[in-house]
């Protein structure tokens, strides 16, 4: 089962000049803990804590962010409430970018000030305290590098601010870095965590390794930044070398590989089982009441599961937010792909039919529709939801919580099956497609499929090779977060916005896909910067398509 992750509460200090400095534990805190290793830990574990936030992956960046593509979107046709982002209809002031933006920044603060302290601190302690505090030390550094990335994909253009004493300067005085310093202070990170993290089933000196970085995490997640900096809006193509050498190194360490049974992955993460062969970097939530905001819970299987009404004390409900495009259904269908209906549900749990409330099982919404006519159930196709969190079907008794919002499941930031598809993407942007990238690509293939009959020949072209990636991307990785960025980085974020849309039409002229209506070409590659940093910090820009 997984474990909480602890934080303890020292003397808090809020700052509110500015955002860049939200807390951490005053001077005399510090002057009375971190000691030795262990104190270390702990302070260590409310970096990670970061993660848990709704402004974070309990529900912005795993969710609300990341919805808007070619294979999901937001129920209804409204631009209001939770739909705001989602329909591209938001604007600077919005709450939820600012929340996101300030945990972000928070999180780095924690960070910084962890570096800071442990490094000088750790001088004095005996050998075995100085061992685990460079791990600590490392752990910190991945994860500052992280909140780091996901800056950086979703505003462009962010303050870099490498210490404590910088986040306490005048208001006045930041700027934005260009993105190129920003990824190379989180590659600078990231390099170094890799050279002091153990892979995770070697890892002997911490107390624990569940959900906390390793090196295959860690250069999993270097590979990723690397492409994401040879794509759009940077575009340095001289990374395309860096990360196929950053997967490569995890493929080739034997540490990692693939969970045999892609069922699997959905029943370990909806029952916090953890699995260090695939789950690279995957966020750990549990309370058992979720009695505030605060508790270490997600959205996850909530927002975006399988529709469920709720019983009382058996289940709360389930709002399914989040609602598969058709079309991508519709393609999909034609692969004979068996990761096809563990991915996507056309099913829900107790609602009526038939004037009968269906409170055990599941109902079609085939069956649902009451009729065979194309267009009832043409409209019912459009409710289908993700399947991978169904809490009904995988979530045990054990990890289960009666919430109306709020869940225990987990959430993957990064599996080992993407990686093999990083690499070979980056070794075909290098030199087109090699034996290795193919293989690598045709292992995730053959997991999905049970077979090599659906393997990609060594002879296949680059530009067909890409093309199989991108969609192995979509149907192998679909509603974890990724494809929205995926779109941005390949460049044709509005071009596929507005395919989508046609073939959504194609399919029925009636159906809705109200993304299409707002998205700007140039704009929305983007988030705005939050208009209270921009009134706060007079040095700081608005992306430009924002102002």
């Amino acid at each position: 089962m997984k474990k909480t992750i602890l934080f303890l509460i020292l003397t808090t200090l809020f700052v509110q000049t500015c955002d860049l400095k939200e807390h951490s534990y005053t001077e005399a805190g510090k002057d009375n803990y971190l000691n030795n290793a262990t104190e270390a830990e702990t302070v260590l574990m409310g970096i990670y804590q970061h993660m848990e936030k709704d402004g974070m992956y309990g529900y912005h960046l795993s969710l609300l962010f990341t919805i808007s593509s070619d294979i999901a979107q937001c129920e209804g046709s409204a631009t209001s409430a939770f739909r705001v982002i989602p329909t591209n209809t938001h604007t600077a002031s919005l709450n939820e970018i600012s929340v996101s933006w300030q945990e972000l920044y928070s999180g780095i603060y924690d960070a910084n000030d962890f570096i800071e302290t442990v490094s000088q601190r750790m001088e004095n302690w005996d050998d075995a305290n100085r061992a685990l505090a460079t791990v600590y030390l490392a752990e910190a550094r991945s994860l500052r590098a992280l909140y780091y990335f996901e800056l950086l994909r979703w505003w462009g253009n962010v303050p870099l601010v490498r210490t404590t004493a910088e986040s306490r300067q005048d208001a006045s005085l930041y700027r934005q870095a260009a993105p190129e310093a920003v990824f190379a202070f989180i590659e600078n990170d990231l390099k170094w965590a890799a050279d002091h993290l153990p892979w995770a089933s070697d890892d002997t000196l911490r107390s624990h390794g569940e959900y906390r970085f390793s090196k295959g995490a860690v250069l999993g997640l270097l590979s990723k930044v690397y492409c994401t900096w040879a794509g759009s809006p940077v575009k340095d193509t001289s990374k395309w070398a860096d990360a196929a050498d950053a997967a490569r190194r995890v493929i080739i360490s034997g540490k990692h590989d693939l969970n045999p049974d892609f069922e699997a992955l959905w029943r370990n993460t909806c029952n916090g089982v953890w699995d260090p062969m695939e789950s690279l970097i995957e966020v750990s939530f549990y309370s058992p009441t979720a009695l505030n905001s605060n508790d270490p819970t997600g959205r996850i299987g909530k927002w975006n599961g399988v529709s469920a009404t709720a019983v009382a004390g058996v289940r709360g409900r389930n709002a399914a937010n989040w609602k598969v495009v058709y079309p991508f259904v519709k393609e999909w269908m034609t692969h004979d792909d068996p990761r096809l209906w563990l991915s996507v549900a056309n099913y829900k749990y107790g609602h009526a039919s038939g004037g009968v409330t269906v409170t055990d099982g599941y109902i079609t919404y085939e069956e649902t529709a009451g009729s065979t006519s194309e267009d009832r159930l043409n409209r019912q196709r459009q409710l289908f939801t993700p399947a991978k969190w169904d809490t009904e079907k995988y979530v045990s008794s054990a990890n289960a919580l009666i919430n109306n919002d709020k869940s225990n499941v987990n959430w993957y930031v990064l599996r080992y099956a993407e990686v093999l598809l990083l690499y070979a993407e980056a070794v075909n942007e290098l030199v087109g497609p090699t034996t290795e990238a193919v293989q690598a690509f045709n292992k995730v293939r053959r997991r999905a499929f049970g077979d090599t009959e659906h393997d990609l020949p060594l002879t296949v072209s680059q530009d067909a090779f890409r093309k199989a990636i991108r969609q192995e991307r979509a149907y192998e990785l679909c509603f974890e977060g990724h494809r929205k960025q995926d779109l941005i980085r390949w460049g044709i974020y509005y071009q596929t916005i507005m395919e989508t849309a046609q073939k959504v039409a194609d399919w029925y002229p009636e159906g809705n896909y109200t993304v299409a209506r707002y998205t700007i070409e140039g704009k929305h590659e983007l988030m705005p910067i939050p208009q209270r940093e921009c009134d706060l910090m007079k040095g700081i820009q608005q992306n430009d398509a924002w102002k």
